[in-house]
């Protein structure tokens, strides 16, 4: 079969750029892994030590100078467990969370975590069941500690499997707001910035909006992960003004029942 030059550079510039820059990127680092690869299996070999090319998996992206991490995931629950120290609740309920927080948590305090989507987990001091945010099946002014954290931002959108709702977020707060005792505290944590939905992956919420939300609440505290997280970290008792500058923040919320 001939070899046509020409056709297969016309094939190649119809392809997206960005799709070919991946491809030279993975190209390139996986040049160095083969290196590393013949430089292992040379050392192995002085040791005895088997390495078999089809025993291989890979990694090309790891080799970065600073560890990464998604700011949003990392900063919210430590903000959370920071916050869940001062309160030290007899137990705490957490709302489909992210669940290296419930996890975490419950080595210290008994932990409920609740999701639309139950997580089969087996740890001392944690109960793992499922619940609907837009219908909790608590009494009203019942919990006295509740988390929901970058949860709210997703309900309606139908992204987890759940019903399309345009007003699920607004149902969910309303259902929040309904089971907190009065003086019980919630953490609750959504996405901030410019107002408007990214369908069908989130929301995102200006600092008004999540006040406003929750009228008969007391704001205790509010921090910011903003969008040079990476950069300054989480921005403790931030503002509402640099709240609103944001593109894709993370706002932390500490409301106290009226």
């Amino acid at each position: 079969m001939e070899f046509n030059v020409q056709k297969c550079s016309r094939s190649w510039k119809r392809i997206p750029s960005f799709i070919r820059f991946e491809f030279i990127k993975k190209l390139f680092l996986f040049y160095f892994f083969l290196k590393d690869y013949f430089i292992f299996k040379k050392e192995a070999k002085k040791y005895g030590i088997p390495v078999r090319w089809i025993e291989r998996n890979p990694q090309l992206f790891d080799k970065t100078q600073n560890t990464n991490f998604d700011p949003h995931y990392l900063y919210h629950p430590a903000w959370a467990a920071r916050i869940l120290k001062e309160i030290n609740p007899d137990f705490h309920i957490d709302i489909s969370s992210t669940l290296y927080f419930c996890t975490l948590v419950s080595a210290f305090i008994p932990v409920k975590f609740f999701d639309f989507r139950p997580a089969k987990i087996n740890l001392s001091n944690l109960i793992s069941d499922k619940a609907d945010l837009t219908n909790l099946v608590f009494q009203d002014n019942s919990v006295k500690s509740i988390s929901c954290m970058h949860t709210v931002e997703h309900i309606g959108l139908g992204r987890y499997g759940d019903p399309i709702d345009v007003n699920g977020d607004k149902k969910a707060v309303d259902e929040l707001r309904r089971v907190i005792t009065f003086g019980g505290n919630l953490l609750f944590v959504v996405p901030i910035g410019k107002s408007r939905i990214i369908f069908n992956a989130h929301r995102i919420y200006s600092y008004r909006q999540i006040l406003d939300f929750f009228p008969d609440f007391i704001l205790r505290d509010f921090s910011l992960i903003p969008d040079n997280a990476s950069e300054v970290g989480l921005i403790n008792h931030a503002d509402e003004k640099t709240a609103d500058n944001q593109n894709y923040a993370c706002g932390c919320f500490w409301f106290v029942k009226k």
